[in-house]
């Protein structure tokens, strides 16, 4: 079905807000030199001249500017209407020009709330001031139509800028919720891998275990019983053929990280990748820092993935938990130790992860210091987490950085 040419040429121009402030200076301007035109027939006054029709313009013309800059489209504007005044041309239409009103709107509209209040109360002076003068001619109703205008254009535009901001908030905490949805579920998948390797590696270790029961046995029976040896070893043989399948079933479910059908070759993060992984979270608007003191060190690739790992988890702990808050990674080589600590600034007294008895976080599923504690004790180190006296949540880590992994 073809789509009628109007709406997709205002997508069009919707799309581009230069090209369309540019065309509503133009409009504006048109009405401006029409409106002149017509009243100063309506007074029987000459035509506006050349000088008139560069004023109009300089009035009108700068809203094409009125979204990137609009403290000088204001400005500008202002100036050249009062410039405007001072001469002994025709008055305009209304006592404030319509692309004056335009432009007081967008202050209101794309400036902050401070910076749009301290412009409207310059404003307010200003037209007093302009009002009272007895070269200015104006009245009381004068004074009113232009408080009014004035008035209630800075209120749209301060509404509209609120309605944009929050429509933003929205949007950006809708795509939070879709990763953080991508992230559980991900997580989700991965505690059920893991619960069936274990699964799997207890039929294994079973099987073998059988195994080595029959094996050890096998020459006390080729003694006294060959036909029960036979049978043993075609114990062993089967035994051996089920674990071997479930071996590579165990391996699968290890090596299985996506649905798709080659397992990935990324390389496992490691201490390296932590500035990345530090700037991923402040594009979340998360101020967080990382600091690493120390002569850095080989380490082995488990002590790498679980110092990865265990600040990544901490991290998301505080962007769940703690809010928009200053948060510090600190990574420091001892002589024999890797310590990581990672601390934010949120209210320690809200519901946080804090753990309980078994090292689970209070309020949540325990899986992430768990993992994290499982991590550290892998290797023979240690992690604490909890609120700070002074507020603020904590997580410390030790890794040996003798580990092997």
């Amino acid at each position: 079905m073809q789509t009628s040419p109007l709406p997709r040429l205002v997508a069009w121009i919707r799309g581009r807000p230069l090209i369309a402030d540019a065309l509503l200076a133009v409009l504006l301007a048109v009405v401006s030199l029409i409106a002149l035109v017509f009243q100063s027939r309506s007074e029987h006054l000459p035509a506006p001249g050349p000088l008139a029709a560069a004023f109009v313009l300089l009035i009108n013309l700068p809203l094409a500017w009125r979204r990137a800059y609009p403290l000088g489209v204001n400005l500008a504007i202002g100036v050249a209407a009062a410039a405007y005044g001072a001469t002994a041309l025709p008055d305009l239409v209304t006592p404030v020009p319509l692309s004056g009103v335009v432009a007081f709107y967008s202050i209101a509209a794309w400036c902050g709330r401070r910076t749009s209040m301290i412009v409207g109360v310059f404003t307010a002076i200003s037209v007093v001031v302009i009002t009272v003068l007895p070269a200015t001619d104006s009245d009381l109703l004068d004074f009113s139509f232009v408080v009014l205008l004035l008035g209630s254009a800075w209120v749209l535009g301060d509404s509209a800028r609120v309605r944009r901001l929050h429509t933003a908030g929205l949007e950006a905490r809708a795509v939070w919720l879709a990763r953080e949805r991508d992230f559980e579920a991900t997580r989700a998948v991965t505690a059920e891998r893991a619960r069936i390797a274990r699964e799997l590696h207890d039929v294994v270790a079973h099987h073998v275990s059988m195994m080595v029961i029959q094996a050890e046995a096998g020459p006390v029976a080729a003694e006294h019983d060959m036909p029960e040896a036979v049978r043993a070893f075609d114990t062993i043989a089967g035994t051996g053929r089920q674990a071997l399948v479930e071996m590579r079933r165990l391996l699968s479910v290890l090596r299985k990280e996506t649905d798709g059908p080659e397992p990935s070759l990324v390389p496992q993060p490691g201490v390296a990748q932590l500035p990345g992984l530090v700037e991923r979270v402040r594009q979340t608007g998360l101020a967080a820092t990382l600091h690493v003191e120390g002569e850095p060190v080989p380490l082995s690739a488990g002590v790498e993935l679980s110092a990865y790992r265990i600040v990544q988890e901490a991290l998301t702990n505080a962007v769940k938990h703690a809010g928009k808050v200053p948060v510090r990674v600190h990574v420091r080589y001892d002589r024999q130790d890797l310590r990581i600590e990672v601390r934010d600034d949120g209210p320690a007294a809200r519901a946080r992860p804090t753990g309980g008895d078994d090292g689970a976080p209070h309020g949540g599923n325990g899986h992430g210091l768990i993992g994290m504690r499982e991590r550290a004790h892998l290797f023979g180190g240690e992690l604490t987490a909890g609120p700070d006296p002074e507020g603020g949540f904590t997580v410390r880590a030790r890794l040996p950085l003798g580990s092997t992994g």
